[in-house]
């Protein structure tokens, strides 16, 4: 049977299932996939009318009157090169045209943004289209005369001047689906011949927002992204609160758009719109969905789908020097190499690390390290919030080497310590009291105590002092030095940069 996946023809087994289909296609298992039985299309005209001017472009959407009706069938087709004949803090007036409306000399109420026809002269050879730029009563000769609102582009209302012209109108085209589409995560679902299958949603990143594109680079790193609660309007993942987001591009939201809080509660948030939002000071643009958007649309609470980004991440970090010349090679991107230089060194910090800055410049530098100057580390996460700050700090939230400034060493010292972020230290709530210490201990001196976000790993085991020199109720134990605590010391000096990994480099 045929089968289309990803936009690509298979041939499988009559009656394979989804497990088949997603082999070699962009899929962290656990993810959710969409299914396509069937289709059908339908194009409709909506009430939305784009209007084009020479000061930017609006939406008017109609009221469905028959003053509307007549609107669209009569005079929509002759707006296209009008001028606005004048403009008042009350009006913006496009025109002429010739209509059968009768005379009507009331008085009436307009609202801010109401369409409505005008009788110039009180003659319907000299029919205007206006649009109301304030509250405000007048006797324009139509009667009231309202056939819809501005909806979009309210803005541009401000921007008008005499001799503006309209330089297109359009409906705005409604396509809807009547589709019969499983998401699911079973791969164990049954196939049939003609079905279409999806495994992945692929975002086109921002360049003009690279903060925004980065905070979702590094929530999908991981190749996938859950999604925190699921709306009508939107699915969200709330997994990095602990941002600082600066201003960016902001833009109409439509259904597909990516979005990140940028400030207020809920910063950090990423939003994955499935329908139209407007414009948000507090929402920067991070992308946007070019394919799996039927995953998006039906991806319940807690569910998680797979994540392809157009461009992939430009980070080397964790990689030797010779493996991150050649990834950066395949993005485009030129190495220089520093520390050490040899091919088998680690590569431990990248300049310029984030994406955007990296394509932008063309070229990056790797600060390579040898691979025993690597340090093995083991978090406990049975205190989420203390392993949460010590990734944060260190840098292992976003990349596979972190890094740990030493704050106090000295020769025969039972621990030894690091600096932390004070800050983020005070929410650093108190654990269950250690009973006893040994030595690799990682600890954090917790919000009871003066110096909250120190950093330390214990050299000797001890029943009264943690990691930090702190006593049990100062203390939060989050993990354990994994690897050769003699050759982490061998030489160590205050100041000194200390590079740790979770994972097998």
């Amino acid at each position: 049977m045929i089968v289309t996946v990803n936009g690509k023809e298979k041939t499988l087994k009559s009656g394979s299932s989804l497990k088949a289909a997603v082999a070699g296609e962009p899929y962290v298992p656990g993810s959710m996939v969409s299914v396509f039985l069937s289709e059908e299309k339908v194009v409709q005209e909506t009430s939305d009318f784009e209007i084009m001017t020479d000061a930017g472009t609006m939406v008017m959407r109609l009221n469905g009157t028959p003053l509307a009706d007549m609107w669209r069938k009569e005079v929509s087709g002759q707006m296209a090169g009008m001028s606005s004949r004048w403009v008042t803090h009350d009006i913006a007036a496009f025109g002429s045209v010739r209509t059968d409306l009768e005379v009507d000399r009331g008085t009436y109420r307009y609202k801010m943004y109401d369409c409505f026809f005008s009788l110039g002269g009180f003659d319907n050879q000299t029919t205007y289209i206006m649009i109301a730029r304030d509250n405000h009563s007048g006797s324009y000769g139509a009667g009231q005369g309202i056939i819809g609102r501005i909806t979009v582009g309210r803005h541009i209302l401000s921007k008008l001047r005499e001799g503006d012209r309209i330089t297109g109108v359009r409906p705005l085209m409604s396509e809807i689906s009547t589709e019969n589409v499983v998401v699911t995560s079973d791969l164990s679902f049954r196939l049939g011949d003609g079905y279409r299958v999806e495994t992945a949603v692929r975002i086109d990143l921002d360049r003009d927002s690279p903060e925004s594109s980065e905070h979702l680079l590094v929530l999908s790193s991981g190749g996938y992204i859950k999604a925190d609660a699921a709306t009508g309007s939107y699915a969200e993942c709330s997994e990095d609160l602990d941002v600082s987001i600066p201003s960016e591009a902001v833009r109409i939201r439509e259904a597909g758009s990516v979005a990140v809080r940028n400030s207020g509660v809920g910063t950090g948030k990423l939003f994955f719109y499935k329908e139209r939002r407007q414009l948000s000071p507090q929402h920067n643009s991070a992308g946007r969905v070019t394919s799996g958007f039927s995953i998006l649309s039906k991806v319940p609470p807690g569910g998680m789908f797979s994540v392809v980004t157009s461009p992939a991440r430009v980070l080397s970090v964790g990689m030797t020097q010779s493996e991150g010349e050649e990834f950066l090679r395949k993005a485009g991107v030129r190495q220089t190499r520093t520390g050490d230089i040899s091919d088998d060194a680690i590569i431990a910090e990248q300049s310029p690390e984030h994406t955007m800055a990296a394509l932008n410049s063309g070229t990056v530098e790797t600060f390579g390290v040898p691979r025993g100057k690597v340090f093995k580390i083991k978090l406990d996460d049975s205190d989420p919030a203390g392993c949460r700050y010590f990734r944060k700090v260190t840098g292992l939230s976003h990349k596979p080497v972190g890094v740990m400034k030493v704050q106090f060493t000295f020769e025969g010292l039972p621990m030894v310590t690091f600096y932390g972020d004070e800050m983020r230290g005070k929410n650093l709530y108190p654990q269950e009291p250690f009973k006893k210490t040994k030595k690799g201990d990682i600890g954090l001196t917790n919000q009871a105590r003066p110096h909250h976000g120190l950093i330390g790993i214990r050299l000797q085991d001890s029943k009264e002092f943690g990691p930090t020199g702190e006593e049990p109720y100062g203390t939060n134990i989050i993990g354990k030095f994994a690897d050769d605590l003699d050759r982490l010391m061998d030489g160590l000096e205050e100041e000194d940069n200390v590079y740790i990994t979770e994972a097998d480099l």
